[in-house]
């Protein structure tokens, strides 16, 4: 039985535990000695020989033999074989290892010396999340390639930047605390569907008493679940959280103390909260003036308190001051101190591994004279099909699938579909990216290949072993860039390291909480806590839980948390808070052309667009549908099952209406899925923008609006 660990974005990061026979994996378990993730698995991930072993891996390096584009939309002339869908074997070339190197590296020589090495452009992201096949040996080659830097900031920088900006790290309640909390407030957060392995503590909990209190505009399995759900408005949140502290703040339900010794900027925050009296924000949120006072007296008096806050917060065009504001809560009150209280966004600020060891940002390109470009992931579509001087000839996809989760679908698509664009994904299945590669390259799973696991849902630090030989010819990411630098004839030493090296290079940190971890500790214990310097955990039966801002020790410059913000303020925003409703949102614009708000969510059985093509997850999931209120669908004539049109200035797509409330007035909600398996070869993201956060440039997922009409009324 081989320990690994699971490495899809999710925040769990699981101990798994591999049962091998005669050099094949037969079984897949949790691992009942993880303090967090205690021996059992998702539903998905639980399913994940179907994925080692399914028949439609790549296995072999392929290059392209016909048109780019998904082969459904591709005919044959007639009488030729294989009818008007294309097989794999007409639509691809097998070839060696060797030869798709030397292609990839004879385009890039070609592609540098005519246009400069900013015309190649890594594009990866969280298709896998463990230190090395995550970000190591990638960064190096592409550093020293002088190829433009990705920002990486799809998913989650907006929040980051807005609970960096009030804590100064990614830190946060360790979930073993939920236990002793008594007011749990899950904003944005789906716990029961994508962080399942915390749903145990929190049913601990309301088993002692506890309330649960979900705010979400979907009715999600864990608003199903709660005591109170809360469905906001989407976009609304910073303007929630404001009349929270402004209830908090005017009833002189904050910790005074607390506030005195470790914030910065209160008097400021409360004469800025006075402008967000609940009834107010009734108005934007769609929540009662009586539930907003009701919902800031409960959290600030019933103790301790936390909050499980997640990414879907940071999705709409204020997504950053909306998880500032909401990060100032605790700070108010003062439920840091409590075992049990705080809030949960990230842990990932805690393990603090030595990047520059990993990434080697020194490396530069011979005859670069200046720092490589930078290119914005979210506007992938923008870049390929208008960015100049020079433009992106190459491009390099790992770890993501651009042409399902990128916004402004459509865009994207077009860019990928140039002729004159060289393209190379390396993936595990023929997904909707790779139907507009040149090349495609087969990549390991977890399972094949040994890695270091981090997590930003817990503090536990994890090697994940191989369990089994790579599949076919299959390579980790890891190993297709050494590769790679050997064939661009890159000398520099650190291309030659092995995986054991990298491993102990990137515990070799300053970070005092990784003293007395290494890799042969790993490899004996599986998933070792961190040191947080005699602050033992609750779950293991040590003294004292970490309590990361009991006493301040918040990492901003001025030590405390900041509720007021100089560098917030030098962005040119506001340096407490703001509420600013989304441009593209019932109380902003296009509302008279396009009056519904759409919620572009991810499925609960997938994540993001991974899983999303294997038949036995698809069963456990409801794709292709648009989800409405009975008074939207009323109005427009649109009975429950009956195809509709969704359509906004950027595209269209076809759906199956559901009428079943899961969803408010004026809100609409569909699930990402691949596009080459949704109607007319599309999903949602034909309807999402390339439009930017306010902090961090992440995506505006959830600040869309859309207009919906039956399909019998669009010939």
């Amino acid at each position: 039985m081989v320990h690994a660990a699971c490495p899809h974005d999710c925040p769990d990061a699981c101990g798994v535990l591999i049962t091998v026979k005669d050099g094949r994996a037969t079984k897949i378990q949790g691992d009942p000695g993880h303090p967090v993730t205690r021996g059992f698995l998702c539903a998905k991930v639980a399913k994940y020989l179907d994925r080692v072993y399914s028949p439609d891996r790549v296995l072999y390096p392929m290059r392209r033999v016909t048109a780019k584009g998904p082969a459904e939309q591709r005919s044959f002339a007639p009488g030729q074989p294989g009818a008007a869908v294309p097989t794999q074997a007409q639509v691809w070339q097998r070839i060696s290892w060797d030869e798709a190197l030397d292609e990839i590296a004879a385009r890039f020589r070609g592609i540098t010396a005519e246009f400069g090495s900013e015309a190649i452009l890594p594009y990866s992201y969280g298709g896998t999340l463990v230190a090395l096949n995550g970000g190591s040996m990638d960064r190096r080659f592409f550093g020293r390639l002088g190829a433009s830097q990705l920002e990486r900031a799809i998913c989650s920088a907006a929040g980051e930047a807005g609970l960096i900006s009030v804590l100064g790290v990614k830190l946060g309640t360790e979930p073993e605390q939920f236990v002793h909390s008594r007011y749990i407030i899950a904003w944005a957060s789906n716990i029961h569907g994508n962080n399942v392995h915390l749903w145990p503590f929190i049913q601990e909990a309301r088993r002692k008493g506890a309330k649960l209190i979900v705010i979400d505009p979907y009715r999600t399995r864990t608003a199903a679940c709660a005591d109170w759900h809360l469905p906001i408005n989407p976009g609304t949140d910073a303007a929630l959280a404001l009349a929270m502290m402004h209830v908090i703040i005017s009833e002189t339900l904050h910790d005074a103390d607390y506030v005195s010794k470790y914030t910065q900027g209160f008097d400021e925050l409360r004469e800025k909260v006075k402008a967000y009296p609940p009834e107010r924000v009734a108005q934007w949120t769609g929540i009662s003036t009586e539930d907003i006072r009701k919902l800031a007296r409960e959290y600030a008096t019933v103790r301790p308190s936390v909050i499980r806050l997640n990414y879907g917060v940071q999705r709409s065009e204020g997504g950053g001051m909306a998880t500032r504001a909401i990060a100032m809560l605790p700070c108010i009150t003062g439920s840091w101190k409590e075992v049990g209280g705080g809030l949960q966004m990230s842990t990932s600020g805690a393990f603090g591994l030595n990047q520059e060891a990993l990434r080697r940002p020194d490396l530069k390109a011979e005859g670069l004279q200046h720092p490589p470009r930078s290119v914005n992931m979210v506007e992938l579509g923008k870049a390929l099909n208008t960015l100049s001087d020079p433009p992106v000839k190459a491009l390099f996809v790992y770890n993501s699938n651009p042409a399902a989760v990128c916004p402004n679908h459509n865009e994207v698509v077009r860019g990928l579909r140039r002729s004159d664009l060289f393209t190379v994904v390396h993936e595990q299945f023929f997904t909707d990216t790779t139907d507009y590669a040149d090349i495609v390259l087969p990549a390991t799973t977890f399972f094949e290949h040994k890695d270091l696991q981090t997590a930003y849902g817990h503090y536990y630090l994890q090697v994940s072993e191989q369990a089994i030989e790579p599949l076919g010819e299959c390579r980790s990411n890891v190993d297709v860039f050494r590769a790679l630098a050997r064939r661009m004839g890159f000398k520099d030493a650190c291309f030659s390291e092995t995986d054991d090296e990298m491993i102990d290079n990137a515990l070799d940190s300053s970070n005092p909480w990784l003293q007395g971890i290494t890799r042969e500790r790993l490899e004996r214990e599986n998933q070792v806590r961190l040191n947080f310097s005699g602050q033992g955990s609750v779950a293991s039966g040590q003294s004292e839980p970490f309590l990361p801002f009991a006493y301040g020790n918040f990492r901003t410059s001025s030590g405390k948390a900041e509720l007021y913000s100089e560098a917030i303020g030098a962005q040119g925003l506001d340096p407490v808070v703001e509420f600013t409703p989304p441009s593209e949102s019932r109380h902003g614009g296009r509302k008279e052309t396009f009056p519904l708000e759409l919620l572009a969510r991810k499925a609960d059985n997938f994540l993001n667009s991974t899983f999303s093509n294997l038949p036995s997850v698809q069963e456990m999931e409801a794709t292709n549908l648009l989800e409405m209120h009975s008074a939207d669908a009323r109005t427009r004539g649109i009975s429950d099952g009956e195809t509709v049109r969704v359509y906004n200035h950027r595209g269209e797509i076809f759906l199956r209406a559901r009428v079943d409330g899961a969803v408010q007035p004026g809100v609409v909600s569909a699930r990402l899925n691949w596009a080459k398996l949704g109607p007319g070869f599309r999903n949602i993201n034909v309807l999402t923008s390339e439009k930017l956060t306010d902090l961090g440039n992440s995506a505006t997922f959830y600040s869309v609006l859309v207009e919906v009409e039956s399909a019998k009324s669009h010939p």
